[in-house]
């Protein structure tokens, strides 16, 4: 009871002393004592304060979101904080935030600093157009004064890109295409984008390890090379060509490095693109971290030959004259003739100062044909690295059969490796000559069966196709048997052969001349025609 009594009367005590204070010392000289204490106790301390408010003026903070969602990904859940759980919209995964009023502790470049989330209630705001939040938010930074210089700006620029990071991370991927003719979609941007939900990885990729394993440490090194191609004067890019028969993974392994990198995927078709300009539009609309696929190059548009003769002119549309006098060709367009893609325009898209305009882009061409393409475009600085696709091997044969069916992991397939089947596969795969996607499709079609017959069903495939392949073979080399048989008579033939073509090809030659000629003047008269129906009009 005395204890309690002396406590009150020491209250007590303080409440009067407070309203003599107060009785005495006006509001504004109190005010100004208290900012004079919290100077003189910030010079003397040995630690700085920076604040991070959640709203600056009417629009938001960057940096206030970034170290909200860096602090939740990284320091807080280490430090056993308490968090608060969200998913944004669009997310993927779902992310963590800082509760109010607590506090972490990171540290970078071997230095300690220390977060806090400070929440307060807003004054009661006037009238506006656009309703601020009922709480005021900031982050506290307090770090030692000797490692200012030390920590900033490069602590505050490590929180910014460790957040687009996780941003980029915790979002859907997006497949995007180019819109046909370039036509711009609800937000001027001429890609199509749609959510890219491909599963394939590395670790489903029937390919060799090791070279599976050079390809992933490549990729790691361009993402995080950009103090490497800073310091070297290059451009943040880098070019793929996957070459090899139909059916090897190329695709697969696209969707492989998008997902082990975690980027978009723009998918180009070079058939929609009219001109040089519009290609160089498509590529400033992409946006960085991104890879630009072009598939069957080869295929898609003639890029092959430089050297190779102009073409023939084509016959002149008939103009036709509108309402208001413009003319106007029967294919719909204007004036001149239609422009197209050329080589030229691929490899500035591909390696010019145009490719620059943006960072951490992987160009990514495929074909099945490599020896039909122009050795311009397989040079370093446009394909840096050529990633051939082959057949089915072994080390990839056994990728697919813990895919398909089942095996937990490679000491289940070496328990299995002295059995018949096994060593059969190993034997009969590269005779066979298969495609991964082929021996996909025959363990899909026996994978019921068990994981015995499936091998075995896998095997007879192999066999199949070698015996088919040995016959062919055999077949070919009976008929250079033939012809070596018979000499120069065989010679002979094809020499006679090629001229009889080349006498039937002559006369061709000759009318599609004269069709020229006449197309000239008949251009020619097509044009006056126009200008009378003009002046007419």
């Amino acid at each position: 009871m005395e204890y309690w009594a002396a406590l009150a009367s020491l209250m007590g005590a303080f409440a009067f002393l407070q309203g003599v204070v107060h009785a005495m010392f006006p509001a504004e000289l109190r005010a100004a004592l208290a900012r004079l204490l919290g100077r003189l106790t910030r010079a003397f301390s040995p630690y700085c304060y920076f604040d991070v408010t959640e709203m600056e003026g009417m629009s938001t903070n960057e940096i206030y979101d970034a170290v909200q969602l860096y602090l939740s990904s990284t320091a807080a859940p280490a430090s056993g904080a308490r968090l608060s759980l969200s998913r944004p919209l669009n997310a993927s995964s779902f992310t963590f935030g800082l509760a109010a009023s607590d506090r972490v502790v990171d540290t970078f470049a071997g230095c300690a600093v220390t977060w806090e989330h400070v929440v307060a209630p807003r004054q009661g705001q006037g009238f506006s157009w656009r309703p601020l939040p009922e709480e005021k938010r900031r982050f506290t930074l307090r770090i030692r004064r000797g490692d200012r210089d030390k920590l900033l700006p490069a602590y505050l620029d490590h929180i910014l890109a460790a957040a687009a990071d996780i941003k980029r991370r915790s979002q859907d991927r997006m497949l995007y295409t180019n819109a046909r003719g370039g036509v711009m979609d609800s937000r001027g941007l001429p890609w199509d984008p749609v959510p890219f939900k491909h599963p394939s990885t590395f670790d489903t990729l029937a390919m060799d390890p090791a070279r599976k394993a050079a390809i992933m440490a490549d990729l790691r090194d361009f993402a995080d090379g950009s103090a490497f191609y800073e310091r070297t004067g290059r451009a943040w890019k880098r070019g793929y060509l996957l070459y090899g028969p139909p059916g090897t993974g190329k695709s697969s392994m696209i969707a492989a490095m998008a997902n082990f990198l975690g980027y978009d995927v723009y998918d180009l078709e070079l058939t929609e693109v009219s001109s040089n300009a519009e290609l160089r539009k498509l590529l400033m609309k992409t946006t960085s971290k991104s890879i630009i696929v072009i598939e069957d190059i080869d295929c898609s548009v003639d890029l092959t030959n430089r050297a190779a003769a102009p073409p023939k002119p084509k016959p002149n549309p008939r103009p036709s004259i509108t309402v208001d006098g413009a003319m106007v060709n029967q294919d719909g367009g204007a004036g001149g003739a239609g422009q197209s893609i050329t080589l030229s325009g691929l490899l500035n898209f591909t390696d010019g100062l145009w490719s620059c305009c943006g960072a951490e882009r992987i160009f990514v061409f495929t074909t099945n044909h490599i020896e039909k393409l122009d050795p311009a475009l397989l040079r370093s600085g446009r394909m840096d690295m050529h990633v051939f696709m082959s057949y089915c091997s072994f080390p990839a044969l056994k990728i697919l059969l813990k895919n398909y069916l089942g095996f937990q992991d490679d000491e289940e397939l070496d328990r299995l490796s002295d059995s018949d089947a096994m060593r059969g596969l190993e034997e009969w795969v590269d005779a066979a000559e298969i495609t991964p996607a082929d021996v996909s499709e025959v363990l899909i079609k026996n994978r019921r069966s068990g994981k015995t017959e499936a091998m075995q069903g896998l095997l007879d495939e192999f066999r199949a196709r070698a015996e088919t392949r040995g016959r062919g073979f055999s077949d070919g080399a009976a008929a250079a048997a033939g012809n070596e048989a018979a000499g120069g008579d065989g010679e002979n033939e094809e020499e006679e052969e090629e001229e009889e073509k080349r006498a039937l090809e002559s006369p061709k030659e000759a009318g599609k001349e004269q069709d020229v000629g006449g197309i000239d003047s008949c251009a020619d008269g097509q044009d006056e025609e126009a200008e009378e129906g003009k002046k007419q009009v």
